[in-house]
């Protein structure tokens, strides 16, 4: 497991957390689910935030810029770690206040093609009491990490367990997988 303090700029952070806002002001986030394609269930009791599925066919500059940063993210992962990655999905995620995910794994039981997964945060002038943090279990202890601003967690898919604990207030990033076809 790796996190930067700056993956993502100050500035595309602010224009990424403006977008969400605005989506989430639309009704455009959707209640997320776990498990994929016809397997997908929606428990509240498991997960209850919402997404929204970023894509290049929106056409939108700020998430534009944000593929840009992912593609050269990959091509440094490809050509200096042979990683294999062939290609990624990403979404914005925004816990309101009380939401939360139980511990889980980021790979699916029926697919492997998820490698990596990846948290940005986009959250301005986090502190402790807000709650909302990444509980991850590196060798089953557990670690929080707070989600602040431009922050990036990126680990293993299939190896790290974690679970996001119950916010106090609204907690806004980008999740995603870089995935590698089987």
């Amino acid at each position: 497991m790796v996190f930067r303090e700056t993956f993502l700029s100050d500035e595309l952070a602010l224009r990424l957390a403006a977008n969400l806002k605005d989506l989430f002001a639309g009704n455009q986030l959707n209640a997320a689910g776990t498990g994929n394609d016809k397997l997908a269930v929606f428990n509240r009791l498991v997960r209850s935030d919402h997404i929204y599925w970023l894509d290049r066919k929106h056409n939108d500059p700020t998430e534009n810029d944000f593929f840009d940063l992912m593609d050269s993210f990959v091509l440094h992962l490809n050509q200096t770690c042979y990683t294999g990655i062939t290609g990624y999905e990403f979404h914005y995620s925004l816990y309101e206040t009380g939401a939360f995910y139980k511990k889980h794994l980021d790979q699916f039981k029926t697919n492997s093609s998820r490698q990596y997964s990846m948290v940005m945060y986009l959250n301005v002038d986090w502190v402790a009491a807000d709650g909302g943090e990444l509980c991850i279990y590196p060798n089953s202890i557990a670690q929080l990490i707070a989600p602040m601003n431009g922050k990036s967690v990126f680990f293993k898919s299939n190896e790290l367990e974690h679970e996001v604990l119950t916010t106090n207030k609204p907690r806004m990033s980008i999740t995603g997988w870089l995935k590698r076809d089987g």
